[in-house]
């Protein structure tokens, strides 16, 4: 069995193929990921022995910039992406079974697997953006609308338009090139009828978040079997368990000032810091020694042994340190994040800060809650009913219905077999 999985995202986007990549190699499948090659995911894929097949420009060439992309930008990187997909992904998936994408909106992934007439399958990692009666889209992610279900479909209409504005040239121009029909709703042509879900029940319970058909597998995670550094070691070793602060690939959206805010409101709680540079190059600010700055760790093996862990809400962090049963103050930025804070804070696991800027006042407000021994041990408790096991379960379930598939066209048979 041979498989392709696509994405274009941050890490937030990678790792997770990189796991279910694995997963599917140990089960007997030849697998490639196609996804930006920026140097950190090819480091990441290179660590587990799984081939890169770089995909459209690299993500921090269009993110890292001093401001956040803007809609000039997004109507310039839409088609590129639609075309790098069309050219990349049929060549990738030539003689493939599957074709797994995620992501950026994937358009042009699935009309290849039509081409092709290979499986389709569309993952998330969350239920943002996703239509639903219930839900508006990501202006307020996770809180029902108060204008009920009449407006919902309205703004879910408006949504559609925005994709087809963006993607729906470019991907009905090269749908044409190759012989396909034109689509008329460029968002639901991506998802299909049946989503799967890479997202633990506990921490993003999916029932009434969508009107999709969702499968929800489990988040997919990447062992990592790495040890620390000695020197970051030795200052976990030198004191109290430090507050982890960190803001992931927001290298543009990070919060003004986050380093300075949350060390000295660390240290207003009588906390060392251990700061993480991420994409935005977080730097400390001072050379006193209560504090320590890190590159890219092993999450899995640091967050067992920090005091909370301060970050952007990604879907990634947010799992690794609810795993590790770290409590989490939640500061989010864009899209599904405001939702994981929400969530963090539901389930009394640490706190959701209010709003994307902290202060030195509200960081210490949100710490209080994050560091009390009754949110611990209901981090701890919490950490032990989280399934680790959603990449197997994925890749289960993928070749299983891969091997079911309705035969492919005569046409695709034949490229398949030479």
């Amino acid at each position: 069995m041979r498989v392709v999985l696509s994405t274009w995202g941050s890490r937030g986007d990678v790792e997770p193929l990189a796991g279910l990549a694995v997963r599917l190699r140990e089960l007997g499948a030849e697998v490639r990921v196609c996804a930006p090659a920026d140097e950190e995911f090819a480091e990441l894929l290179a660590r587990v022995g799984v081939p890169l097949v770089p995909l459209g420009p690299t993500v921090r060439s269009v993110v890292a910039g001093t401001k956040p992309p803007s809609a000039q930008a997004a109507f310039r990187l839409a088609p590129e992406l639609v075309a790098a997909r069309f050219e990349t992904l049929t060549a990738a998936a030539e003689g493939c079974d599957a074709l797994l994408a995620t992501g950026l909106m994937p358009a042009g992934a699935r009309d290849v697997a039509e081409k092709l007439g290979i499986r389709y399958v569309f993952a998330c990692f969350h239920t943002v953006g996703l239509p639903s009666r219930h839900f508006p889209p990501a202006a307020r992610p996770g809180k029902p609308s108060p204008q009920g279900e009449t407006d919902n479909r309205v703004l879910w209409e408006q949504d559609a338009e925005r994709v087809n504005a963006l993607y729906g040239e470019a991907l009905n121009s090269h749908r044409a090139a190759i012989g396909l029909p034109p689509v008329d709703n460029v968002r639901d042509h991506v998802f299909t009828d049946q989503v799967w879900l890479a997202a633990d029940a506990t921490l993003w319970p999916s029932q009434g978040m969508t009107d999709l058909d969702v499968v929800q597998t489990g988040a997919w995670i990447l062992p990592d079997d790495r040890p620390l550094p000695a020197e970051l070691e030795a200052f976990l070793d030198a004191g109290a368990p430090p507050v982890y602060v960190g803001f992931g690939s927001m290298a543009a959206r990070a919060p003004k000032d986050i380093a300075r805010v949350a060390i000295e409101a660390s240290r207003a709680h009588g906390r060392r810091v251990l700061l993480a540079h991420g994409w935005a190059d977080l730097a400390l600010i001072d050379d006193q020694n209560d504090c320590f700055a890190v590159g890219e760790v092993n999450q899995q093996a640091l967050f067992g042994r920090v005091a909370a862990v301060v970050h952007h809400g990604g879907a990634g962090t947010t799992t690794t340190a609810a795993v590790a049963g770290a409590p989490q103050v939640v500061v989010p930025q864009i899209v599904d994040q405001p939702r994981w804070g929400a969530r963090v804070a539901e389930l009394g696991i640490g706190a959701a800060h209010d709003g994307p800027t902290p202060t030195v006042d509200s960081l210490y407000a949100a710490l209080t809650t994050a560091l009390t021994p009754e949110t611990r041990a209901r981090a701890r408790a919490v950490a032990g009913t989280i399934r680790t096991d959603g990449a197997t379960v994925a890749a289960k379930l993928l070749l299983d219905t891969a091997s079911r598939e309705t035969p492919p066209t005569p046409q695709a048979r034949n490229r398949r077999a030479t």
